[in-house]
């Protein structure tokens, strides 16, 4: 009994929590050192010199989606009799994967200079290529720390890279007021990651277990791409459109109200999936649906509550925290925090479809939205008001995500389907 005890314990709710907690400590650390960042961007630099800079880093957002191939969560879900083979199989797929992006992202990068006649953007692209160098060699470790629980491990491991950057970028801003002083620190930090993930959680191949069929280890990790990959246009293809529509200035405004709004929900909401994707595999039939249950109930009374807070407070924290001067971007600020909402829930459907062996679902549905959301904001543009613009994306969002996810769990938690959901976990 004792046993069983500390088996729930170690897989519910305190310890859910508690990686979360982890997880939020280290973003607040991050957001005080990243608030410094921003108020001397806000100060320093111009919306028009911001707006490049947004630029490279949403097509390097974009391109760098390409990297989260899935591979990783087959890592975490694999029997154990099997991981060291998956384990060697995801390394080589890892090197030869990253390696490829980043050649996609020096492509991306040589159009944006020859067709937009965009060359300093195009040059900061290309550089942000260098920093996939990086990414293999930390990846499995990085997958196997998930896989054992170590959040703590893994938040600390973040917050030091980030907090290192903003610390970079604060103090090149301050001797440099260029674009560069934004896009540099992305690089130089990179190293940082490699090593610390390394150190937590050293892993070498074995060649003795031989390798998984890279068959399966795609059939999984390649919907899970596609999830990524229309979230990933969802929060970046908006900054494109928005910068046609209205300009490099508009961009600008518009890229520092998304990262003072919905900026700090984003990260923890992504922080929650992460650790709520192990707890669902680590459960068994009614034990599972139990666990999301647990799951579900925490993201809304954690999250509900931050963004609607957030939203509504903003005409009181923006003018002090940022500056008179951004107060006409409240009700930019107000109205993306909203996005929160169904980020949630579309983080806890996703976590239960790929724990549950359905990504290919989960990856319809994310297409899905990033139509109606995408749709929705260009609807918004017509009118010439970036505010309705962030109506039309938030909204397009919400129509898709919340029907699918109320259904998805609702079916998911109903007595009434668990022959079904024992079938789906078989």
């Amino acid at each position: 009994m004792v046993d069983r005890f500390h088996r729930l314990i170690g897989h519910g709710p305190l310890a859910l929590f508690k990686g979360l907690m982890a997880y939020g400590l280290a973003e607040l650390s991050v957001r005080l050192v990243r608030l410094v960042t921003v108020i001397l961007i806000a100060r320093q630099l111009s919306p028009d010199i911001v707006g490049v800079a947004a630029l490279s880093l949403t097509l390097f957002e974009l391109v760098r989606v390409l990297a989260n191939v899935g591979v990783g969560q087959t890592i975490i879900a694999a029997d154990a009799a099997r991981l060291d083979a998956t384990c060697n199989t995801a390394h080589r797929l890892f090197w030869l994967w990253c390696g490829g992006v980043a050649l996609v992202q020096v492509a991306v990068a040589g159009l944006l200079w020859l067709g937009f006649d965009q060359p300093l953007a195009a040059q900061m692209l290309g550089v942000l290529a260098l920093v996939y160098l990086f990414m293999p060699g930390g990846l499995v470790s990085c997958y196997l720390l998930m896989r054992e629980g170590r959040a703590a491990t893994t938040a600390r491991t973040v917050a030091i890279q980030t907090i290192a950057d903003h610390i970079l970028s604060a103090a090149l801003l301050l001797l440099w007021q260029s674009p560069w002083s934004i896009i540099l620190p992305k690089l130089l930090t990179a190293p940082i990651w490699l090593v610390l993930t390394r150190r937590a959680r050293p892993w070498q191949p074995f060649a003795g277990a031989g390798r998984e069929p890279v068959r399966g280890l795609l059939r999984f990790g390649l919907p899970v791409l596609a999830t990524e990959m229309m979230a990933a246009l969802r929060v970046q293809l908006d900054k494109l459109i928005i910068a046609a529509s209205f300009g490099v200035t508009t961009l600008g405004t518009w890229f520092f109200a998304f990262n003072a709004g919905i900026g700090i929900a984003s990260s923890l909401i992504t922080a929650f999936g992460t650790l709520a994707f192990p707890a669902l595999c680590a459960g068994d039939g009614a034990d599972t649906r139990r666990r999301l249950k647990m799951v579900a109930a925490m993201g809304a009374l954690i999250f509900v509550p931050m963004v609607l807070a957030q939203s509504l407070l903003a005409p009181l924290y923006v003018p002090v925290i940022f500056g008179a001067h951004w107060v006409h971007a409240i009700p930019l600020i107000a109205t993306l925090c909203l996005a929160g909402i169904p980020m949630i829930c579309a983080t806890v459907t996703t976590a239960w479809l790929r724990a549950s062996g359905r990504p290919g679902r989960d990856a319809v549905a994310a297409l899905a939205a990033t139509v109606a959301s995408l749709t929705g904001l260009w609807i918004g543009c017509q009118t010439g008001d970036p505010v309705h613009a962030a109506i039309g994306w938030v909204g397009g969002t919400a129509l898709v995500i919340l029907p699918f996810a109320a259904f998805t769990l609702w079916r998911a938690l109903s007595p009434s389907f668990s022959p079904a959901l024992k079938e789906a976990l078989a």
